[in-house]
């Protein structure tokens, strides 16, 4: 029977943002090390953000294809420089417009002819197109088995908003999952009230009942009863195959080619003369962005915590132009040079994750994020802001225990304006608490976490296993040509 097989193909289709497009990157390079003929699908722009590291896998001896798509900007009513979805205001108005691909994706399939698609959540009519091809689709949603098990608990037991909870909101324990959670109803997801973000929604939950399963960027040693609880209570067919930031080598070259072209020699320089586990990092993502106000205190918090840092600053609120400069207290940088680094834009974060004089992390919970500081064993304080931040904060907390939350980071919203200010005090009082004595059994359980999810990665671990078998069964879909 193996001789009549083919080499299996599978079509990579990820939404074009940074925290969804580079995991898929990662899954489509670790599916080529096992065999599989794997194609990236996406528009021009977006592949110029991995093409170093597709280059590298291809060097390596593990091609993945790229097949270009654009986006009909004129047809869609979208202008030309939306191309993207990375930023909050165009991201509602760009996943319209992509939409509009779902008769190129047809007639890729048709000429392409792959064994099976892997798209994002956010493309569920990619799913009705592959159902009408008779393509096995697999969904990517990008986060953990955590946060896909309250988001389907949520979305079955509706709690109640958190207008009608009383004046300080409350907590709502979360019914039927493997621990108690309980979330601040502030922390509840609002875009179920929001009509546009409700009617996407609707869709994807509509598009799972016909998928072939789901992919997770996770390792089963991670969340085991939520893994459990996702394929038997949910009742949805999924692998972990996670996590998948682990393919890029350890030598530096691939960390690096994430890293947007930032100096970084600069900042391997500085980290080297700092003492191990000394420096704390800090960055919120791609998407997340603060105020001005908001970047003061966090300027002055870290200042105040007397730890060697390095920050990633993204633009501030209602400054527009891309270049434009991030607004820090006047003479935070001088008087903190020696101590502190200001990274302004894209930084290398694998790679600075990864370098022994860094000891903490703060992070806003986006999951690619939070497994980064999980496989570089680090402990985390968590500032979520939304999407699944907030699941992803209560997994590393309550559950996992290598987290400590930053107060004062409750509500859940897409706009930094509406968010209650963090002051500086707090910032410092997470930090210490991450960097001092207090984060002693965090860093053990880190360290712990972070040998699991390289032996799940390794031959003979979960997450190699998980991968092998949906390789399997997805050869034995295969329609084999008809023999003469």
């Amino acid at each position: 029977m193996g001789s009549n097989r083919r080499q299996l193909h599978i079509l990579f289709f990820p939404l074009m943002a940074p925290g969804h497009t580079l995991p898929m990157v990662d899954m489509a390079k670790l599916f080529a090390r096992r065999g599989v003929r794997a194609t990236i699908l996406t528009t021009p722009a977006n592949a110029i953000t991995v093409a170093a590291s597709l280059g590298r896998a291809s060097e390596a001896g593990h091609h993945v294809e790229t097949l270009l798509v654009e986006i009909p900007h004129a047809e869609a009513g979208v202008p030309e420089t939306l191309a993207d979805a990375n930023s909050v205001d165009g991201e509602m108005m760009f996943l319209k417009s992509t939409a509009r691909l779902r008769d190129p994706l047809e007639g890729l399939l048709r000429k392409h002819r792959p064994d099976a698609v892997v798209s994002d959540m956010f493309f569920p009519w990619s799913g009705e197109v592959a159902e009408e091809l008779g393509v096995p689709r697999l969904i990517f949603h990008g986060t953990s088995f955590f946060s896909l098990c309250l988001s389907d608990a949520l979305q079955f037991h509706h709690p109640p908003p958190e207008s009608s909870a009383g004046e300080e909101g409350g907590l709502y324990a979360v019914p039927g999952l493997p621990h108690r959670i309980e979330l601040d109803r502030g922390q509840i997801p609002d875009v179920w009230r929001m009509p546009e973000f409700a009617e996407v929604f609707a869709k994807m939950r509509q598009a799972e009942k016909i998928c072939f399963g789901v992919v997770v960027n996770s390792f089963y040693e991670l969340e085991p009863e939520y893994a459990d609880h996702y394929r038997k209570s949910v009742g949805m067919k999924a692998w972990h195959v996670g996590p998948v930031s682990l393919c890029n080598d350890e030598d530096g070259a691939d960390m690096s080619a994430r890293g947007g072209g930032i100096e970084q020699d600069n900042c391997l320089r500085w980290l080297a003369s700092k003492e191990p586990s000394s420096v704390v990092y800090v960055c919120f993502g791609s998407l997340c962005r603060f105020t001005a106000a908001q970047l003061r205190e966090i300027a002055l918090g870290l200042e105040a915590s007397r730890h060697p840092f390095i920050w990633v600053v993204r633009h501030p609120t209602g400054k527009g132009s891309p270049s434009s400069e991030p607004r820090l207290p006047e003479g935070f940088e001088e008087r903190t040079v020696g101590t502190g680094m200001v990274i302004r834009g894209w930084a290398p974060q694998i790679l600075l994750l990864n370098h022994e004089a860094v000891g903490g992390f703060v992070t806003h919970c986006g999951w690619n994020s939070c497994l980064e500081g999980i496989t570089a064993g680090l402990p985390m304080v968590a500032w979520p802001m939304f999407a699944d931040q907030f699941d992803n904060m209560r997994l590393l907390v309550q559950v996992l225990g290598v987290c400590v939350s930053m107060g004062g980071a409750k509500r859940y919203t897409l706009r930094e304006e509406e968010r209650p200010l963090v002051g500086a005090e707090e910032v410092a009082r997470a930090v210490k608490v991450l960097m001092g004595g207090g984060g002693g059994e965090m860093r053990r359980r880190a360290r712990e976490l972070k040998e699991a999810a390289r032996a799940a990665m390794g031959e003979g671990g979960s997450s190699y296993g998980d991968m092998g078998r949906l390789i399997e069964e997805l050869l034995g879909k295969q329609i084999t040509p008809e023999t003469s």
